[in-house]
């Protein structure tokens, strides 16, 4: 099976083109099971650096990345993260963080302020760049033959995760990013995603044309699912991720964590 017919459960799926980026891009899958070895610190270095690659609103940079690779710091930062064992399994653990505290001590050094900061968009210019980053090196581990997987979890407990990384005023976690080398054993596969036509309008948006898809892909991933042993389409789960502050496992504090971090996102 192709990469686009993986990538959408449809053996008839093809692309009219094709690139070596463009098949690890289509290749893609979560990784959590990991291989005895070691990520390097020059495999480190090159996933930094492809991170810094990445675009950036106005080069402001709103990032940071703790590297952890401590076996009691990556257990407890599991522990932290809804007991995702893997966390602490992976050889390296990323926590990707949203960093307005830079452009504050900046401020601080040049006896200056930097009073947009405050504001939602500051906040949504520091993820949406933190995400930016953390995607560029999703992509070069794959280069490097290094497998990844995002943990949203690590927001769960956004203050106990700041303390223990020892983390600034201004400087909140987004996410985690586990890497580490695939196990070949792993139980997984590329899990297909929503036809092209339900995501892709032209010139204006068609929510019926779109949604028209959904059915069908309920059943490509259903089907998906009942290889390893889940239940359910790609619609039940949307709805019950989604159903409420019951679903969110403790993230539906999120914004008043910001604030007390120092994201007030007015």
């Amino acid at each position: 099976m192709s990469t686009a017919a993986a990538r959408y459960g449809d053996p008839t799926a093809a692309l009219d083109v094709t690139g070596e980026v463009l098949r690890l891009q289509l290749a893609h899958r979560s990784v959590r099971s990991f291989g005895p070895r070691e990520v390097t610190d020059g495999e480190l270095a090159a996933l930094i650096t492809a991170a810094q690659s990445a675009p950036t609103s106005s080069n402001l940079q709103p990032w940071s990345v703790v590297a952890v690779r401590d076996p009691t710091r990556k257990a407890r930062l599991a522990a932290l993260a809804a007991g995702q064992e893997f966390v602490a399994r992976a050889p390296l653990f990323l926590v990707w963080l949203a960093d307005l505290g830079r452009a504050r001590r900046l401020a601080e050094r040049g006896g200056t302020e930097v009073a947009a900061a405050d504001y939602l968009e500051t906040t949504l210019i520091a993820f949406i760049d933190t995400a930016l980053a953390a995607q560029n090196t999703v992509t070069a581990a794959a280069s490097l033959g290094l497998g990844t997987v995002f943990v949203g979890a690590i927001r769960i407990h956004p203050e106990e995760v700041a303390a223990e990384l020892g983390l600034p005023p201004h400087t909140v976690a987004a996410f985690g990013l586990a890497v580490g080398e695939p196990d070949p054993l792993e139980r997984a596969d590329v899990k297909p995603r929503l036809p092209r036509e339900a995501v892709l309008h032209r010139e204006r948006y068609d929510g019926p044309a779109a949604d028209a898809h959904i059915p069908g892909y309920d059943k490509v991933l259903a089907a998906y699912n009942a290889r390893f042993g889940l239940s359910g389409g790609w619609s039940d789960r949307v709805l019950a991720r989604l159903k409420g502050p019951e679903s969110m496992a403790g993230r539906h504090r999120l914004r008043e964590a910001l604030a007390r971090l120092g994201f007030p996102s007015r």
